[in-house]
């Protein structure tokens, strides 16, 4: 077993709207250090053993469903997991 997690964020050329508001929020909550956020999104896959390599699985997951490649990047980190 493995368990993956995933991480997709908008690239850097494209707006990101929800983070300018929270930008904001915490600048008018006295967070003025705070210089940029981005929003993501962040998931974990339990994925069984198979013939298949685990890379090339979870890379052909985010392709296809899990991040819009045209304004998204993603990464994921894959450790093995103690079956329970």
């Amino acid at each position: 077993m493995y368990k993956v997690k995933v991480f997709v964020t908008l690239r850097e050329s494209v707006l990101d709207p929800q983070g300018t508001v929270v930008k904001n929020s915490l600048h008018s909550m006295n967070y003025s250090e705070v210089s940029d956020v981005r929003i993501g999104k962040y998931m974990e896959l339990t994925i069984k053993k198979s013939e298949r390599p685990v890379e090339e699985a979870v890379k052909e997951m985010c392709e296809r469903l899990l991040a819009n490649v045209v304004i998204e990047d993603y990464r994921f980190e894959i450790e093995e997991a103690v079956a329970q």
